[in-house]
């Protein structure tokens, strides 16, 4: 089982790894960029299976000078929020909860900072439909769409709500 915590310095490597294998569905880092995100983000959280990385979450708040289409769409409307920046989770460990669990915490640390809502973006071109079918399962609903990088690529912006219970149906 994944343990939750926050994220270590010698996990980085690892961590970078893992994001560019994910690509496009999350946009690339480099170690700078990732070194940056360690020091800036609300929530920096890896799931680990023993020893190894399975999985991570980089969660930001309101203020960050942060040049990502995405957030500032966010930061424009939103006063207060927790924003999921990326999350990856390793090949090895997919289906297995791993990318709910690191929701379900960086969820925790919104109502515990009094944050009214989580906000993420997924891909609708190139299209991410696991990650919109997760978000959907989550409990997250669209609040908007836009094109960037260019217009290559097209985004559902999506809240969920945290200053509210959840319907049993949306947790599940």
């Amino acid at each position: 089982m994944a343990v939750i915590g926050r994220v270590e310095t010698t996990e980085l490597p690892r961590i970078l790894e893992l994001n560019q294998g994910a690509v496009p569905a999350v946009s690339t880092l480099d170690a700078e960029r990732l070194a940056w995100f360690a020091e800036v983000a609300d929530a920096f959280l890896v799931a680990r299976v023993g020893d190894e990385v399975a999985g991570f979450l980089i969660g930001l708040g309101p203020g960050v000078d942060y040049a990502s289409e995405n957030y500032r769409w966010f930061a424009a409307r939103y006063d207060h929020f927790v924003y999921v920046d990326r999350v990856v989770v390793a090949p090895g460990h997919r289906d297995a909860g791993i990318g709910g669990r690191l929701y379900e915490a960086f969820a925790a640390h919104g109502v515990a900072t009094a944050s009214p809502v989580m906000l993420a973006e997924v891909n609708l071109r190139p299209p991410n439909e696991g990650s919109l079918r997760f978000h959907t399962r989550h409990g997250f609903v669209p609040v908007g769409e836009q094109d960037t990088e260019g217009g290559t690529k097209r985004v559902v912006l999506l809240e969920r709500r945290l200053d509210r219970p959840q319907a049993e149906s949306d947790a599940s």
